[in-house]
């Protein structure tokens, strides 16, 4: 039977397994703050499902079958985060949670009107993808703005939502998908680092560099190049 249980489960192996080949017990009880009996047992009903393939002591990874079901539960929430936003006027983090309670309920039906009321937007409020309509998930940018080098223009791409409170913060120092960041300096030992947004100055904390993930600036690149084949014109 499909739950919210079921989907949120298929959701957070979705999320999990891309990052490992199988998503551990002990993994999936740390992320759902639930026991690793509870979640074996979980483990073993979506096997019956056929929405997992599970071995004990080895991990689990999802079925076809429950692949499409995590991407349409995923499509649901990043529609309903960006129309809480943009249509609600929802702060950017607090759409996660009404997200969570509503991406159950709805019907394909709303999910449609929502999606055309948006513009059939392919990102979310935070910068991640949203699922097609027929369960392919566009590219999801991985490079993280503390792995760049001193002196580096990156933009800005998608931010984690896992921490209410680290998205408060992001946001209030102005780090939000599409900015233009450079990156200025970085304190040793796992210090702050120095950033500047939009002409200002401002220091962040190595996690919260962590969780924002960017490109490299192709604009700031062009014209670094064309500098330079100015300079060698001259």
């Amino acid at each position: 039977m499909r739950t919210a249980a079921v989907e949120d489960y298929v959701k957070i192996i979705y999320k999990l397994q891309t990052q490992t080949e199988t998503v551990s017990t002990s993994t999936l009880a740390e992320r759902t703050g639930t026991s690793a009996a509870a979640v074996t047992k979980m483990l073993k009903h979506l096997a019956q499902l056929n929405l997992v393939s599970y071995t004990p002591y080895h991990g689990a990874r999802l079925s076809p079958m429950g692949e499409t079901i995590a991407l349409e539960v995923i499509r649901h929430h990043r529609l309903l985060e960006l129309y809480l936003a943009q249509a609600m006027g929802y702060p950017w983090d607090e759409v996660d949670a009404e997200a969570e309670k509503l991406e159950h309920v709805i019907s394909e039906e709303f999910e449609d009107s929502i999606a055309r009321l948006l513009g059939f937007p392919d990102f979310d409020i935070h910068g991640d993808p949203i699922p097609t309509r027929d369960g392919q998930m566009p590219k999801t940018v991985t490079e993280t703005l503390d792995t760049q080098a001193v002196g580096t223009w990156v933009v800005v791409r998608r931010v984690s939502d896992a921490d209410a409170a680290l998205l408060r913060y992001v946001g209030e120092c102005g780090l939000k998908p599409g900015v233009e960041v450079q990156l200025l300096a970085r304190e040793p030992f796992g210090g702050s680092l120095t950033v500047e947004i939009a002409g200002l100055e401002r220091r962040i904390s190595p996690q919260a560099a962590q969780n924002v993930f960017v490109e490299h600036s192709l604009s700031r690149d062009l014209s670094e190049s064309e500098k330079k084949v100015g300079g060698i014109l001259e």
